[in-house]
This record gives structure tokens, sequence and C-alpha cells, in this order.
């Protein structure tokens, strides 16, 4: 038996009791336990699910003093140190966040989030993912194949373990069906959030303090030092390099997604900040949509200060950032499947790493490229 057949077999044995789920909220933020049995949904969801996600990370701790077949665990949420060091450019590797989530930095900016991170019986790393809805299951198997490329890739391993735990029964999806037949790989059902949530009640959980615990099989994301340390904006200037050149030489798309010496850190390239003669270019006869108005080139050079051009990667999708000359922020721009631009969301100073890394490009495309970059990617 492997180390991922076992922790089924004990995962289906141990159900979560009271205690399990009640200590599992010394994980949760004040504002969340409140949250926790509140009557707006969208509050009660977001609480419900980083409670079952602490849950989870609760019993694979309890599970793993039964046996070697899980040498270590990482610490996270309220074992995790605190306070984590600051954000800064040019950070590449395993850092926490200020809640105690496991990031992989690269370059400043958090490029993957893991729920839970171990070592099994044969000193590799292995990491789940934990969900409690059965929506956005393409873009978790997208996440998922990233995550195990970037692990394979920082610590050596041809082979990454991976978990998928769930509080809905997804077993039954095809995109699951497909995720389950790769090389080490299991997904976990276990009981609904509401039926475990049934052990607790508002009075239960109160007096429960966010403090770490004392466990011999946890250890810190220091004490698993990368294999292949890296250097983020090196790779990632490679490959935006080597984008801008075949889009010069007229390549479409498909050469652009075929499979290349580079390794695959990178899910997302900026290509460049414009000059004004590139946002002319690419703006001069396009528009887009933010909040039911439609901007054009005269709108867009009035209220925005920067535009950088951005390719995410592995779908090869145009993103282009435009910097407010109101606001600290930039508007986040996608293509619909319509072809036409709209506003999906913003990047504030809250998302450091990557915001910093915003901030500091000047412009370095001009026309030409511009050009090419809107016939490649944003033609309808």
């Amino acid at each position: 038996m492997n180390t991922l057949e076992w922790i089924k077999a004990n995962f289906a044995r141990k159900k979560p009791d009271r205690k399990l789920a009640r200590k599992s909220i010394r994980h949760l933020k004040k504002i969340e336990k409140k949250q926790l049995f509140s009557e707006d949904m969208s509050q009660m969801r977001a609480s419900e699910g980083r409670w079952y996600e602490s849950l989870i990370y609760e019993m694979l701790l309890e599970i793993s003093g039964r046996s070697d077949m899980v040498k270590y665990i990482v610490r996270k949420g309220a074992d995790a140190p605190f306070p984590p060091p600051e954000i800064e450019m040019g950070q590449n590797g395993l850092f926490y966040s200020n809640r105690g989530d496991i990031n992989i930095r690269g370059n400043g900016q958090d490029i993957a989030e893991v729920d839970i991170l171990w070592v099994d019986n044969e000193n590799r790393i292995s990491f789940a993912e934990i969900v409690t809805s059965a929506s956005d299951l393409k873009d978790l198997e997208v996440e998922v194949h990233y995550k195990k490329r970037l692990l394979g890739y920082l610590y050596g391993q041809v082979i990454v373990p991976f978990v998928l735990f769930s509080s809905v029964d997804i077993s039954r999806s095809s995109i699951i069906r497909r995720l389950v037949k790769e090389t080490e790989s299991v997904v976990i059902i276990t009981p609904t959030c509401e039926e475990i949530k049934t052990l607790l009640t508002p009075s239960s959980i109160r007096g429960v303090p966010r403090k770490p615990v004392n466990h011999p099989k946890l250890i810190d994301i220091a004490d698993i030092p990368l294999k292949r340390p890296f250097d983020y904006l090196s790779l990632h200037n490679k490959k935006r390099d080597k984008l801008i050149g075949m889009m010069l030489a007229g390549k479409g798309k498909e050469e652009m997604m075929k499979r290349d010496e580079i390794p695959p850190v990178s899910k997302k390239i900026i290509i460049g900040a414009l000059y004004p003669s590139g946002i002319k270019a690419l703006m001069q006869n396009r528009t887009f949509t933010m909040r039911g108005k439609i901007h054009s080139i005269d709108s867009i050079e009035r209220d925005y200060s920067k535009i950088v051009l951005a390719i995410d990667i592995p779908e090869y999708e145009p993103v282009i950032y435009m910097k407010s000359r109101m606001k600290e922020e930039y508007v986040k721009i996608v293509r619909k499947k319509s072809g036409e631009l709209k506003v999906e969301s913003k990047r504030t100073p809250q998302m450091t790493g990557f915001y910093l890394w915003l901030e500091s490009l000047k412009p370095t495309i001009g026309a030409k490229i511009a050009v090419k970059y809107g016939n490649v990617f944003l033609r309808k």
C-alpha cells in the first residue's frame, strides 16, 4: 500500500467528531468564527470553506501519528510562524501568508497556493487540494496540473502525489475521473460541510484560541528546502522574449502553445508596458466595457496612465492591465468569447507582490509589438 492508498483507507475509517470539529476552529480569524453561522450565505460559505480546510488538516495530523506513511506535515494556519516575512520583489520559493496559507512565490508574487503539503515515507513532497463545491472543476484541473509541474520542478520529482478532498460527491465528474487516473492521485469524499457542522453550535465555538500546537510530525516550510532553487524573473523573461520573437515572426497561438525547453514555472507572462505609440496602435479601433460603459481611445488616454500587456498560460489568453489615474488600482481586462473586451476585476496594493511588479514596469513596448499582440490575441 502506498501513502495515498493508506490516507484514503484511514480517512474512510476516520469520521470527524465534535472534538475535532471544534479544534479546527482555532485556525479561523475572529470574524470568520462569527460568519460560520451567519445568515449571509456568501459569508457563511466562505467561512465554512476555511473551516473545512482546517478540519482536513487536523484529521491528517491525527491519523499521521498511526504510521510512518506520512513522515512530515507542513505547518499551516494557526500553526504557521507569525508574522511571516514582508512581501518583496525578488522572493522565490515557499512562503507563508499572514493567515498561515502555504504560497509559492515567484519574483514576489504568489503564483500558487497549496492547501496542504506533506512529505511521504519515500521523502517525496505531496500536496492536497480541498473543495466544497462542484463548480469550476475545469479550472481546478488546470490548477492541479500546474502545481504538479511546479512542485515537481522545484523538488526534482518526476511524480508529485496528489489528493483531492471534497465535501461534495464529485467522483462521477469526467474531469475528476481524469485526475484520479493520473499517477498517484486519489479523490476522497467526506461527509458534507452541513452534516459535519451539526456537531457545532455558535456557543460551542466560543473560547477557541488561535494557538499553535505541538505535534511530532509538524515541520516548517524552511525544513524542506528546494532541491532546485529558481530565479522566477529570469525564467519568465526567457519565455516572454521567446513569445515576442514568435509574434514578430508571424507565429500564432498554436505554435506558442507547443512545449519547449523553458521550465514551466510561469502561468502568466507579462509582455511589458506600452509606450504612448503602443497604446494608440493597440486601442485606436478597440473598446472595452466597464459597468455597462464603453471606453474608447479618448477615455482610455484620459483615465489611465499605464497599459501593461500580458498572456495567461496555458490557454494563451490575453490580459490587459490599465492603471487608473484616479485610484491606486489596475483594472484587469480580458476577452469575452465574442471577442469583445471587458473589465473582469481590479488589482490593488493589497495584492502586494503582483502590484509591485506592475508598478515597477516602465514602457518598453511600441506600436509594432502592440499591433502583433492585437492580431494574435485580440482578433475576433
